[in-house]
């Protein structure tokens, strides 16, 4: 099995599942057990202050949504750079907390760069891979940058690159124009 760690799942056009329709989730865990992410492109209808008053945490003055990182029910995930409230490296300078301690620690941060998740995306063993087998998700690997971009655009940027790659595999990315037009 090759572990999609650190790489984008991209909701095909024929995604039956409305749960993920057009998203772009980041799998955070890859293996035969099975598999973790999280929806990078919804986000939640909550900020962070208001989060935080919901748990009933001292207020924290942030105005960031909270993402909606998938239908599963869960913990709070934090992606972020701080390498002293890593969990979990993601990816080289991107990483995973869970702890509700080292969350609290990162909101307060004038230093950090930061997304939180309510809720993932969670494979049983062999489920990922039957829905790859059958089409409904295209893979390509992620970036720090991509994380952190525009989630409105995201699923539309990351179908563009995944074709170039199909159609120009020797072609570099950055190198082809956003307007074919342009040609």
């Amino acid at each position: 099995m090759h572990s999609l760690s650190g790489h984008l799942l991209v909701a095909s056009p024929h995604m039956k599942d409305p749960s993920f329709a057009r998203t772009v989730t980041l799998m955070l865990r890859h293996e035969e057990s099975g598999a973790l992410g999280v929806v990078l492109t919804q986000p939640g209808n909550k900020t962070v202050s208001e989060v935080w008053e919901l748990i009933e945490a001292p207020p924290v003055d942030c105005h960031d949504d909270v993402f909606n990182g998938g239908p599963v029910p869960g913990p709070m995930i934090a992606l972020h750079d701080s390498e002293s409230h890593s969990e979990q490296e993601v990816l080289p300078g991107l990483h995973m907390a869970m702890q509700r301690d080292a969350i609290d620690s990162l909101v307060r941060s004038e230093d950090s760069v930061y997304r939180l998740y309510s809720g993932h995306a969670g494979w049983g063993g062999g489920q990922l891979e039957e829905e790859l087998q059958a089409s409904g998700w295209l893979k390509t690997p992620a970036s720090i940058n991509e994380v952190f971009s525009d989630h409105e655009t995201l699923w539309q940027r990351t179908i563009s690159k995944i074709g170039i790659s199909i159609a120009a595999p020797n072609i570099d990315p950055s190198q082809v124009p956003s307007d074919p037009g342009l040609n």
